[in-house]
């Protein structure tokens, strides 16, 4: 690591930094791949910074602490790549005449000399440490032409942090970028955050209550080292492949908050597009009243998930908050009397004292093999994240047959239509008349800001669209959001579900097997009391919880 280690180590020892008990314990501590130092700096006997002040004092050359430090970005593009990787140096200022270069060891003198001959300047040393020499190369130049193992050793060598926890690595400019990227999104209440190359800049937006909001742009040569540090930190995704989609999971910290991000890359013409989606824990802690479920709604769905077996599906587009909503369920009638597993892709959220396994089609460990192997384990309920085949569906289906309660997702428009999925899937009509309890659509709307909410008007246009009449909103709350700093002048905060319940009774099971169609199914429903997205959504507006134009937004309109 250092040119003179042992002259190193006797400064630190006359300096007070180390004791002779502490050399003696590190070299006898010391392996065959360690340095004395390496030992010394793994028990925490100096740090990187004592190092590099020792070395500045014996040297002659004065400290500076890189990370608060501001690098002139013309000197950086003065120094070549390959120079500054190799020398390991880091260009900071250029004052006309002379360059100052940043080296973490003053003691190689063959290096300096090197350095002096291939960057054609007057130059300055001064003495960093190593660690920040690292980071520095890492967020300046980033790992464009560098094998994996060059850009590990560059810039995952010393951990990856996006927090001032340690009060150190969070100043590096790009490490700095992403903490503030993440405690703005997460501060705004995100969902997730979108980092795009465009053709001059890297455009940063956040997804806010649904709706995506530009927050800011970044020049382009910063892309490079933004992406490396966000698959660095995944510890699973390659830095070296840039022409194929990857996916990762980071766990992080923001303030006082623990934070999981699902990452996505996706390679485009101007380079690659992250995705980080942020899975706040704080959702799991939902009841069903908080989910936007009205008394007479939750006192239904409390009854269904709790019926001793059969299958309750949740429908909607992806987005539309399934899996909040089969978490809630969960946590609802998670009681030590009962033995809960779900097979998940991926597991968003870990939750306490059920099992939870992780699909992973490439060893085998498809939706299929793993509720093969959950049904030996004798549990009473079974959540799958999402019924995609006939193999899938007909375990579910059986398991629901020999007393379990299960719990899945389908992708369709409407309850109703769940039945003709499932037939399109493959399962049998007697299976799903047999089987199937209820069937939830949903969609999330967002809700009106507290801080602005006024009473407002329904248009003619709003009464006609949602088919209102006069006597409906005589004595209804309908109101609006002005707009306000809290609400980032939208006039809507947070986001709440509206549903429509589809209950399987007798009736309905005899129409399944004669194989009547969606549009006969969801007349029968509506006799039977259910209420469509967009009623539910008009109660809302009625409340004034929500507005028109969001119902109008995400719902069809109702047609028998």
């Amino acid at each position: 690591m250092y040119a003179n280690e042992d002259f190193l180590l006797e400064l630190l020892e006359e300096n007070g930094t180390i004791s002779a008990p502490d050399l003696e314990g590190a070299r006898h501590r010391k392996k065959n791949t360690q340095t004395v130092i390496d030992v010394l700096l793994e028990t925490g006997k100096v740090s990187e910074e004592d190092l590099a002040r020792t070395l500045a004092v014996s040297s002659g050359m004065d400290f500076v602490d890189l990370l608060h430090t501001e690098i002139d970005q013309s000197v950086v593009e003065a120094v070549e790549v390959d120079v500054a990787r190799r020398y390991k140096v880091v260009p900071i200022s250029y004052d006309g005449s002379t360059m100052t270069v940043a080296v973490a060891d003053p003691l190689d003198f063959d290096t300096l000399d090197t350095v002096r001959h291939v960057i054609p300047y007057e130059l300055n040393f001064v003495c960093s440490s190593v660690k920040q020499i690292k980071q520095l190369l890492l967020d300046l130049y980033g790992t464009e032409g560098l094998s994996e193992e060059q850009a590990s050793e560059l810039g995952a060598a010393g951990g990856v942090t996006v927090t001032d926890e340690d009060g150190g690595d969070s100043e590096a400019p790009v490490i700095r970028l992403m903490s503030q990227m993440l405690q703005e999104a997460y501060q705004n209440k995100a969902s997730d955050i979108h980092i795009e190359p465009m053709e001059n800049e890297v455009r940063i937006r956040y997804r806010i209550d649904g709706a995506l909001h530009k927050v800011a742009e970044h020049p382009l040569r910063l892309l490079s080292a933004m992406v490396s540090r966000i698959k660095i930190m995944t510890g699973t995704m390659s830095i070296a492949e840039k022409r194929v989609p990857q996916d990762g999971r980071i766990r992080v910290k923001a303030g006082d908050q623990d934070l999981d991000l699902r990452v996505s890359t996706v390679p485009t013409s101007n380079g690659e597009s992250i995705v980080m989606r942020i899975l706040d824990k704080k959702s799991l802690l939902l009841g069903l009243p908080q989910l936007g479920f009205f008394s007479d709604d939750q006192e239904n769905f409390n009854n269904l998930i709790r019926l001793p077996d059969g299958i309750i599906l949740v429908t909607g587009p992806t987005g539309s908050g399934k899996t909040t909503t089969l978490y809630a369920c969960l946590n609802e009638i998670n009681k030590p009397d009962k033995k809960i597993i779900t097979v998940e892709d991926p597991v968003e959220y870990v939750l306490s004292g059920i099992n939870q396994v992780q699909v992973k089609e490439d060893i085998g460990m498809t939706f299929a093999a793993a509720l093969r192997s959950m049904l030996r384990q004798a549990p009473n309920i079974i959540m799958i994240g999402e019924i995609r085949d006939i193999e899938t569906a007909s375990i579910a289906i059986n398991a629901s047959l020999t007393g379990h309660l299960v719990f899945s997702t389908l992708h369709t428009n409407d309850a109703p239509g769940a039945v003709a999925r499932m037939a399109d899937i493959g399962v049998k009509r007697f299976l799903i008349a047999s089987a199937v309890r209820a069937i939830v659509a949903q969609r999330l709307v967002r809700t009106i800001c507290p801080d602005c909410a006024a009473p407002a008007v329904l248009s003619e246009k709003d009464m006609i669209t949602l088919n209102m009449d006069a006597g409906q909103i005589a004595d209804a709350d309908v109101k609006a959001g002005a707009g306000c700093r809290t609400c980032r002048m939208t006039g809507y905060k947070g986001r709440l579900g509206i549903y429509e319940i589809f209950n399987i009774n007798d009736e309905v099971t005899h129409m399944i097997n004669a194989e009547m169609s969606t549009p006969q199914l969801r007349k029968k429903a509506r006799e039977l009391g259910m209420r469509t997205l967009r009623e539910d959504g008009v109660r809302k507006v009625l409340s004034g919880i929500t507005t028109a134009e969001e119902v109008v937004r995400v719902t069809m309109s109702d047609s028998d």
